[in-house]
């Protein structure tokens, strides 16, 4: 069966995600080397796998010693994690750039709108600071695609992201803050700010700068900093071409193209129903050119309704730039 990103994007219901999950495993078992090596070594055979719970999930860190692709098309761009210096990257391989734009604007569409509809802010310094970063590439595209002229980036400037704050909510605009933790901490510490309209995206992670909080109480100092009534958060990372939307209280929604299960952290072959704590993988099937079935090294949960919070990360786990914060 050949997949097409619209075959992708256009599911609609849990029969096409299982429909579309599997024949996209039985294309990445044959075509991804270090995929298929990882399942034979587990003594799988790709030809029985008949369900999702039956599929094996990649762990993360291959990402880091091994090329981790399904496709023989040229490479167009490679991002890759940030962390301390010595420590591996990850790198993703992507041979279709076109998949991530898709992913992200849907996404983005389906959860909040038209993105024409906002002006965009950006105060990422650790991440502008660095290159082959897959959250500057996106907010980069959606700058560009807002055509917002006070759509940008604010490195340290805080008094200008401050006035040009202040001039937005006096226009009622529609207006989108992405930043990373600490520097919407360190932002809030200088001004104070009553802007209820502001969808304030927090990205997580202290990146080293300030010692780390548990959410409740990271996400009671940005409400009150900035005057709004929840704090939104994206789930994604350098792994993978798709994020999870939490809309507040970090209650995480996955587009219809990524689902979210939960292993068990004492066998990580086995599934754990929803309620319980275990690791979080991820199916992300706009990863149809690399690997859709990532073990992250997160640990979560996955509630009645569906969505899932991320709890914190497994001891052992490296502290990198997608790293969430610890409940």
């Amino acid at each position: 069966m050949n997949l097409t990103a619209e075959d992708i994007f256009s599911i609609k219901n849990a029969d096409e995600f299982n429909s579309i999950a599997l024949n996209i495993f039985k294309l990445q078992a044959r075509n991804c080397n270090v995929y298929r090596e990882y399942i034979f070594h587990l003594g799988v055979d790709a030809d029985e796998v008949s369900e999702i719970a039956q599929i094996p999930f990649l762990p993360i860190s291959f990402f880091k010693s091994h090329s981790v692709l399904s496709s023989t098309a040229p490479i167009e761009v490679t991002f890759s994690s940030s962390g301390t210096t010595g420590m591996i990257q990850s790198s993703h391989h992507v041979t279709d750039a076109k998949l991530y734009e898709q992913s992200y604007l849907q996404a983005f569409t389906e959860f909040y709108g038209d993105v024409t509809d906002y002006c965009f802010l950006a105060l990422l310094p650790s991440y502008q600071q660095r290159s082959g970063s897959s959250l500057i590439y996106m907010v980069n595209d959606l700058i560009e695609k807002s055509k917002h002229p006070q759509s940008g980036y604010f490195l340290y400037n805080h008094d200008e992201l401050l006035q040009t704050l202040l001039e937005l909510q006096s226009k009622n605009q529609k207006t989108v803050l992405i930043g990373v933790t600490y520097a919407l901490l360190d932002f809030i510490e200088q001004y104070d700010i009553d802007f209820p309209g502001l969808i304030v995206m927090e990205t997580g992670g202290m990146k080293g700068k300030r010692k780390e909080m548990v959410r409740e109480e990271l996400h009671e100092q940005l409400t009150k900093g900035f005057g709004v009534k929840a704090i939104h958060s994206e789930y994604g990372m350098t792994e993978l071409l798709s994020q999870a939307y939490s809309l507040g209280e970090g209650i995480f929604n996955c587009p219809n193209w990524m689902q979210v299960l939960i292993r068990d952290t004492n066998d990580p072959l086995s599934l754990i129903e929803n309620g319980r704590t275990g690791g979080i993988n991820v199916i992300d099937l706009a990863n149809i050119n690399s690997c859709s079935f990532i073990a992250t090294q997160d640990l979560g949960r996955i509630n009645p309704d569906q969505r899932f919070e991320v709890l914190g990360r497994f001891d052992n786990a490296d502290i990198r730039g997608c790293n969430l914060l610890v409940q």
